[in-house]
């Protein structure tokens, strides 16, 4: 931009080339020509477009450059504009010279940053080393945890194929007997019923026999005539 500075209400002319608003704006004021900063194109209209994708970079450049001096500037006190030198224990927290010696840090320990750096930089490698040792040792005992886990899965299995199996097997001979039981039954049957169906066929004879006798002793009784009464008398006989 003409301005050497962020963006701001970023405008695209003709050429392609783009400048702030108010850049351009007093720009073209000035020389009463409407040409372009960077190419010297001229162009009969003042035709400015808003460039929304240069300005919403810009912002964001603006606002990361913003973070960047809070940042530069939380390296000094607050309360006393000083550069801050000092760490006091007590409180956990940065402070200046003035701070130590005022009445808020009295009697409180105080350490250079360095050293106080140094200090809980080797505190926080203890940890780390600590934790590393206790990692090593859970995932020892995880590995160790997953081996029995997998051990007894494969029991598990083992234990079902065998069950499976064994159960198959009580099912085929539980089957034979079965079908072993319900033949001799039948068996037993036939050799329990035959003597009694020979016997029911031969009553069931000597029914026929009876019911042919008493057709033929109803009909002798119908008949009135006497001779033919005593003939067919004669022929029952």
């Amino acid at each position: 931009p003409i301005c050497l500075d962020f963006f701001t209400d970023p405008v695209i002319l003709d050429c392609g080339h783009n400048f702030c608003r108010s850049c351009i704006s007093q720009c073209w004021e000035k020389k009463e020509i409407n040409s372009c900063p960077e190419c010297r194109e001229e162009f009969p209209e003042r035709n400015l477009r808003i460039n929304r994708a240069l300005a919403n970079l810009a912002e964001k450049t603006r606002k990361l450059n913003l973070n960047r001096k809070e940042k530069a500037s939380k390296l000094h006190c607050e309360e006393h504009q000083e550069e801050l030198k000092l760490f006091c224990e007590t409180d956990r927290k940065l402070i200046c010279v003035n701070c130590a010696g005022s009445r808020e840090h009295r009697e409180h320990h105080f350490l250079p940053i360095k050293e106080a750096a140094e200090i809980y930089k080797d505190q926080l490698k203890s940890s780390f080393d600590s934790l590393t040792v206790k990692k090593s040792e859970f995932l020892e005992t995880k590995l160790k945890q997953k081996g029995k886990i997998s051990e007894v899965r494969e029991q598990s299995s083992s234990l079902q194929t065998h069950i499976t199996s064994e159960f198959s097997k009580m099912h085929q001979i539980l089957t034979e007997k079965e079908q072993r039981l319900l033949r001799d039954l039948r068996e037993e049957e036939d050799r329990i019923l035959e003597p009694m169906e020979k016997n029911l066929r031969e009553i069931q004879e000597n029914l026929n026999s009876i019911e042919e006798k008493l057709s033929k002793f109803q009909k002798q009784m119908e008949q009135k005539d006497e001779l033919i009464f005593l003939k067919v008398r004669e022929y029952i006989a």
